[in-house]
């Protein structure tokens, strides 16, 4: 009967880990966006243009989903060169020194239909702290024209620059300490 049991275990698991998928970002269907409050009258919102992300998923619904994303600091982009220069200086993000953000999620849980909260650990300017952002997923589909099962996310959430210490120099009242952030993706079933 031990056997047996062990025997059926081990099936379980095996079944669970090859039911398994892996998701990749297309980054011809993906933004990566932010935006602060200047002198307290203005937004200003950049993105990032280098980037890559997976996700990796049992559930239909991705209620198990494990987001993982890797950013490429260098590549900001808020249209206006000289300030483009600045942000990747030592007075902020110190490209030079942290050339990636990660971020990597450690919990979802369900918010709604279609709606979650993803918790995770960011990883920016050199240090780690768990950020909660919102999840929508927007649905899978065929894509006519290529045939890959593809299915659509948004995340939404605020994080802290100085909780990351970025542009520790400059007050609250010049740029906001709040910085909030939208990526919107499609991802393809590997």
């Amino acid at each position: 009967m031990k056997r047996v049991f062990s025997l059926l275990i081990v099936v379980l698991m095996s079944t669970s880990v090859f039911a398994q998928s892996t998701w990749t970002v297309d980054n011809a269907h993906a933004q990566l966006g932010f935006s602060t409050v200047h002198l307290g009258i203005s937004d200003v919102s950049g993105s990032f243009g280098e980037f890559d992300a997976t996700i990796v998923a049992a559930e239909e619904d991705f209620s198990d989903a494990v987001f993982e994303l890797t950013v490429d600091v260098a590549s900001i982009d808020t249209k206006v060169k000289m300030r483009d220069d600045h942000l990747r200086s030592a007075d902020f993000f110190d490209v030079e020194k942290y050339p990636e953000m990660t971020y990597k999620s450690t919990s979802i849980k369900k918010a709604g239909k279609d709606r979650y909260t993803l918790t995770g650990d960011l990883t920016l300017h050199g240090v780690t702290k768990p950020v909660t952002m919102d999840l929508w997923y927007r649905g899978t589909i065929e894509n006519e024209q290529s045939g890959a099962i593809t299915s659509g996310f948004q995340v939404t959430g605020t994080i802290k620059r100085s909780d990351f210490n970025v542009g520790t120099g400059f007050p609250f009242g010049m740029i906001s300490d709040e910085v909030t952030i939208k990526a919107d993706g499609e991802f393809i079933k590997q």
